[in-house]
């Protein structure tokens, strides 16, 4: 099957209510009719995701986000218009089209354009907004390759788009606009230095929460099966267990570990966001009795990875 058949293929399945993984450039999604809660109601029930936790509903354009939004502030047309497509999640007070269940009946909705071509043309082909989270059982490492969607969900869902490994890695950088000021609800792909230099100060919202305000906010979130620990020190480490360790680069250490993944030999954060989840991954199918992860540094995308480990670290 062609490649655009393959998409036409996809974009029925969408139209008739079934479920789709197709790729972005942050990680695979888990796809279904944004305007259709049945459709949605099975991504929910696929995932074994809480219905407290909220979906992103991906766009092609402009057109089609602001059929979902009630108003787009200034600032927020700003970065739309700076970093869309792209890992920009907006949220905004929603329209009376998008069905409660998409936002988990909150008053607002999380709306991006993904920066993929295949993202892109699935959803201008069906015609419909799509919402996905990530194409995952809740919780779990998030998938950056098709193979990583087939071998947690391939018998659950309709079809699996393939376009290869996600370029950035880590998911969508969510921010709100409901309030006063704008305030980073979840850091991701667009780093929070970008997003000042162009809107000026952002509010970070730091707590965690039972029943979040937009998607990733959960504290235990992102979590491998085997235990994971953020250690900087890597000297007090239990003796007698196979430990594997998550580096960003070569790490300075005599302890002998079962399994070393290295995010970036050249302390590249870029790089290290592309490969976190797929490392995570490769360490967690290696029966450990513990993974423990290096914090990467605290800037740029930096901020979205440590997030990352932070939530797989909770119990």
């Amino acid at each position: 099957m062609g490649l655009m058949s393959e998409i036409q293929k996809a974009a029925e399945i969408i139209q008739e209510g079934g479920l789709v993984a197709f790729p972005t450039e942050t990680v695979y999604g888990l796809g279904a009719d944004a305007l259709n809660p049945y459709a949605v109601a099975r991504i929910f029930e696929v995932k074994n995701r809480p219905q407290f936790d909220p979906l992103i509903v991906h766009v092609a354009d402009m057109r089609q986000a602001e059929i979902l939004a009630l108003k787009f502030p200034e600032k927020a047309l700003r970065l739309i218009e700076k970093f869309w497509p792209g890992p920009l999640t907006v949220v905004l007070q929603k329209a009376a089209i998008v069905p409660d269940i998409v936002t988990s009946s909150l008053p607002t909705v999380a709306i991006r354009v993904p920066n993929h071509p295949m993202a892109l043309e699935l959803i201008r082909e069906s015609g419909r907004p799509i919402a996905a989270p990530s194409a995952n059982p809740f919780g779990g490492v998030s998938p950056t390759t098709a193979e990583h969607v087939r071998q947690s969900l391939g018998g659950k869902i309709d079809m699996i788009l393939d376009g290869g490994p996600c370029l950035v890695g880590v998911e969508s950088t969510v921010i709100s606009f409901v309030g006063k000021e704008p305030v980073l609800l979840r850091p991701g792909g667009v780093s929070l230095e970008e997003i000042q230099a162009i809107i000026g100060k952002v509010e970070i919202h730091t707590s965690a929460v039972d029943k979040p305000l937009a998607p990733g906010q959960l504290d235990h979130h992102y979590a491998p099966r085997t235990p994971l620990i953020l250690d900087d020190s890597l000297e007090s480490l239990p003796e007698g267990k196979k430990i594997g360790l998550l580096a960003f680069q070569k790490p300075k250490t005599s302890y002998t570990f079962a399994a070393i993944e290295i995010l970036s030999e050249k302390g590249d954060l870029k790089e290290a966001a592309a490969n976190l989840f797929a490392a995570l991954r490769r360490l967690d199918e290696k029966n450990l009795d513990l993974i423990v992860a290096h914090p990467v540094p605290h800037a740029g995308l930096g901020r979205a990875i440590n997030d990352r480990l932070y939530k797989a670290s909770r119990k």
